[in-house]
């Protein structure tokens, strides 16, 4: 029985309506759900966002605006801690203010002498040296620090963090079931769940869209891309691969647009230069019927493969045991690929259609392998997914 209820608040990039992003907030959120239940403790979280409006309606938790800074500061004063992750928020490639937010609203809660947790970040790239004294000093004055790959781990170290206090732990979103598989007991990697009700739970899903429906019986090819290479050359050689693929067999390419408008035009781009492929068989289609982060996990569980280049598209994957390749833009690519002992087929800069053509024909022609052969890498993924919200939650009890 839930005897105690703790106030978290947790900032990161939502409200954004990334797909990405609101995943990691869905996973978190259901994460400190399952272990505050088996701890007895209710965690009742408020979110800093772009959107509060937003975020309180799609997940029915309290939100206060992420700039509005006597709202923050109110929100972290009257709560139990602060959680800071996850996503790539400790970066200086996007913009160099992304670094100061973040470790200003952590030395906010620090001030208020509020426990701070870091929750799965990806940390780097972090160019400016400037930088790197203003984490030290932050990071060194948190209660609990965890990271999604040993990159980010080393990088800390770097920065002066004592490894012992570095957990290496997955993406958030590893452990991110879908609705009907809460409390259904299919193996989501938290306390006291099974996969006894696997088979039940995917017959009881709700449906998708009419256009997954009515697919016709051919493999489909979840694909997500985004905007990166100034001259677009990573997005001409997708396009004359999948041409090429499409002329060997039929193919549905699903397109599936995390953050809208941008992947959408690209995804667009794409289709354009592909040209007419119906007349060998293939089609082409979007998914754009996204409501909320797990719309879009069911979207990819539903692919036969996943071409992608946004983080989380692979991420989404390897949760639904889907077989995925990689088109690196960042080394987070690369990290998580690693972590499933896989490299992706190129990067931003140097894709070979060629290449990329024969990966997705392997892999459609070898789909149960790949799951046999990673199966229990992402058992293991999954489980350890929810450690930090473990770790948070014990925190919390044992501060009374």
């Amino acid at each position: 029985m839930v005897s105690t209820i703790k106030t978290i608040v947790i900032s990161g990039y939502y409200g954004f309506k990334n797909s990405g992003d609101e995943a990691v907030l869905k996973s978190i959120l259901t994460a400190l759900e399952q272990e505050g239940q088996a701890a007895g403790i209710q965690v009742q979280p408020v979110v800093l966002s772009i959107d509060p409006e937003w975020t309180e309606r799609t997940y029915g938790v309290k939100s206060v605006h992420r700039m509005k800074l006597g709202e923050v500061r109110r929100a972290i004063k009257e709560s139990d801690g602060l959680i800071s992750g996850g996503g790539s928020l400790l970066q200086d490639a996007t913009s160099p203010k992304t670094i100061p937010y973040y470790l200003g609203i952590l030395k906010l809660a620090q001030w208020a002498n509020k426990p701070t947790f870091i929750y799965a970040q990806g940390v780097g790239p972090v160019n400016r040296g400037l930088f790197h004294p203003m984490i030290r000093s932050v990071f060194r004055k948190c209660s609990y620090i965890s990271v999604r790959d040993v990159q980010s781990a080393e990088l800390l170290q770097s920065f002066g963090i004592d490894q012992a206090s570095i957990q290496v732990v997955p993406d958030p979103v590893m452990g991110l079931p879908l609705p009907e598989e809460i409390g259904a007991g299919v193996d989501t990697g938290a306390p006291g769940t099974s996969v006894e009700a696997a088979e039940r739970s995917v017959s009881e899903a709700p449906p998708v869209d009419s256009e997954v429906q009515d697919r016709s019986p051919v493999p489909v090819v979840g694909i997500s891309v985004r905007y990166w290479n100034p001259e677009k050359r990573e997005l001409a050689a997708i396009a004359e691969a999948l041409r090429e693929i499409s002329s060997d067999r039929a193919v549905h390419f699903r397109f599936l647009p995390f953050h809208q408008p941008d992947d959408l035009q690209a995804s667009r781009y794409i289709e354009q230069l592909m040209g007419d492929i119906t007349r060998d068989g293939s089609r082409i289609s979007y998914y754009l019927e996204e409501k909320q982060a797990q719309d879009m996990l069911r979207e990819v569980g539903s692919c036969d493969v996943v071409l992608g280049m946004r983080l989380h598209s692979l991420i989404y994957a390897a949760n639904r045991k889907v077989p995925l390749i990689g088109i690196s833009y960042d080394p987070k690519i690369n990290h998580f690929l690693n972590r499933l002992d896989s490299e992706p087929a190129g990067s931003s800069d140097s894709l070979d259609p060629a290449v990329l053509k024969d990966r997705l024909l392997k892999l459609l022609d070898d789909v149960e392998s790949w799951k046999a052969e990673h199966e229990e890498q992402i058992a293991v993924l999954k489980r350890e997914a929810a450690l930090p919200a473990r770790r948070i939650v014990e925190y919390l009890r044992h501060r009374g």
